[in-house]
């Protein structure tokens, strides 16, 4: 590898990095908004959500620009091209940061309303989904990312258990349909930041092996 090569494959190291703490700031203030009734936090995580956006174009640009000046090969062009991938869930990440905060300031509106106890549970294994993902990156631990793919398999489980409980209580209270529709659409997303924390995990275990592993979750839960 050249140096000129390293020196923009550093850059992008550097600003993927950047990247990753301020989608996991806007994903910790999101579930805040959602499980300590925090409407305050919407703005933060809008703003942060911005940021990400911006920062999202500018490392996808600097990405195609060292594949067209330097041409790598390899290892480095598979380096380079999953962290276009990932750049680019991250930036989804964000977004699902703001709905799951606008959903919370719509539940607000009823203080009341019983946010199921499977909740909480979803919004730990997802936040250590990423976490774990994004250690995993970092690290290239390929038993990190494995693990961040079995824990998908949990926080599925648990959407379930949500939504048969969000059911019931529409069934029983009709006046508290609405604010069981917003808790509903708040655990989707949740659900969705874990489905993407496993693409970022599947994209690691490609850097390592070289392997596209997507949709082969048996295979990847595998010790490695």
């Amino acid at each position: 590898m050249s140096k000129h090569l390293q020196r923009d494959i550093d850059l992008i190291r550097r600003e993927l990095l950047n990247q990753f703490g301020l989608v996991e700031k806007v994903v910790d203030d999101s579930v805040r908004s959602l499980t300590e009734h925090r409407g305050d936090l919407l703005e933060t995580v809008l703003v942060g959500d911005q940021t990400i956006d911006e920062r999202e174009v500018l490392i996808e640009e600097q990405c195609l620009k060292t594949l067209a000046l330097h041409q790598p090969v390899a290892a480095d062009l598979r380096w380079i091209a999953t962290v276009i991938k990932i750049n680019s869930d991250l930036e989804r990440i964000g977004d699902l940061a703001c709905s799951i905060s606008e959903r919370a300031r719509d539940l607000h509106h009823t203080p009341h309303f019983p946010i199921p106890s499977q909740v909480p549970l979803m919004v730990s294994d997802a936040m250590q989904m990423v976490r774990d993902a994004l250690d995993a990156f970092v690290d290239l631990d390929l038993y990190k990312a494995r693990e961040v793919i079995r824990m998908d398999i949990a926080v599925d489980q648990t959407n379930i258990e949500v939504i048969e409980v969000l059911t019931e209580l529409m069934v029983e209270k009709s006046d508290l349909v609405p604010a069981a529709l917003h808790c509903f659409s708040a655990a989707r997303h949740i659900e969705r930041i874990a489905d993407l924390a496993t693409n970022i995990a599947e994209d690691v275990i490609y850097i390592i092996e070289g392997e596209v592993v997507r949709h082969q979750h048996e295979e990847n839960t595998s010790e490695p």
